[in-house]
């Protein structure tokens, strides 16, 4: 979440008229994330996430987000729904840009995540794959395998200003991680973002998982990869085996890996490593500073791909 786009007072009263939510009393700026617009929204009847969409996201992807949130909720996955206009649609427009107010849920992400946190998120990860098995929607993964090689071209004239060397190591890491990609293991709609900061709780008890914006179809088994990057490894890029552990059984303990799955993880990771540290990078290489929003530094998980790039499946507790 973060904010690019400012909204004032002036441009919400015709907006928030096309609802049935009350009275506008407060609204601020979230400063988190990369991707959307996002405000607090307070109005006389209940709080909720303003999300205003930003060029990065396709205009035609979004009822495919918000109908998948929407989805999950009613399959008892805890996410947050997209309030619907009184015309009934959820999607409008604000500031020239797709917006819609969304659910607010309770709780707080975690800033250092216990095991019993990672358990949690993993038995939530777990659930929310075993519901989308009835979910009608699919949508590509733009940021898979082919994904990186546009992004990487993209960037790695610049990537070097970023630490010497930096272009030609990912380079010899996307041949290597694309080589041995898997190509036949058990798919389907997927959160692919599933960092602390979109998991919230109160106290241990998981209350919500949020920001869908990067679900897609893929491999049920790259998410999981995806979420050992996102919470098991500590600042300073070293990995964090009891976590992991946790995370892993806390998934397992709903749907069980395969073996082709618990195989493929090591690679998983590495991909899913060196995804996080590509989108990072273009967002580096062209920040805008005067967004309310903070990039992410890219080199924060070379480690991570160090470390995948030599593990076996039985370190991540499988």
């Amino acid at each position: 979440m973060a904010v690019f786009t400012t909204v004032t007072t002036a441009d919400l009263g015709p907006f928030l008229a096309a609802y049935d939510v009350g009275e506008l009393v407060s609204f601020e700026g979230i400063a988190e994330g990369v991707e959307n617009t996002n405000y607090h929204l307070t109005t006389s009847r209940a709080r909720y996430i303003l999300t205003l969409y930003e060029k990065r996201v396709a205009p035609g992807d979004l009822p495919f987000f918000l109908t998948l949130m929407t989805f999950l909720a009613d399959a008892g996955v805890p996410t947050a729904r997209a309030i619907p206009q009184r015309s009934g649609t959820a999607l409008g427009q604000l500031c020239g840009r797709p917006a819609a107010l969304i659910e607010h849920l309770r709780g707080a992400a975690a800033t250092n995540p216990t095991p019993a946190q990672c358990n949690a998120a993993g038995v939530a990860l777990a659930d929310m794959h075993l519901a989308t098995t009835h979910f009608d929607g699919a949508r590509s993964n733009a940021l898979g395998p082919s994904g990186w090689q546009t992004l990487l071209a993209n960037s790695a004239f610049r990537a070097d200003e970023v630490e010497p060397g930096l272009g030609a190591q990912l380079q010899q890491e996307l041949a290597e991680v694309s080589a041995g990609w898997p190509k036949d293991l058990p798919k389907g709609v997927i959160h692919g973002d599933l960092f602390p900061d979109n998991v919230l709780f109160e106290r241990d008890q998981l209350s919500g998982l949020i920001d869908f914006y990067f679900a897609c179809t893929d491999f049920y088994a790259y998410d999981l990869a995806i979420t050992i990057n996102a919470w098991c490894f500590d600042s300073g890029g070293v990995f964090d085996a009891p976590l992991s552990a946790a995370l892993v059984n806390g998934y397992q303990s709903r749907r069980p890996l395969s073996a082709a799955e618990a195989a493929a993880l090591p690679q998983l990771a590495r991909g899913a490593a060196l995804r996080f540290i590509l989108t990072r990078l273009t967002d580096w290489l062209n920040h805008d500073p005067s967004a309310l929003v903070t990039a992410k530094n890219p080199l924060a998980l070379l480690p991570n791909l160090r470390f995948h790039s030599a593990a076996s499946p039985s370190v991540y507790g499988v």
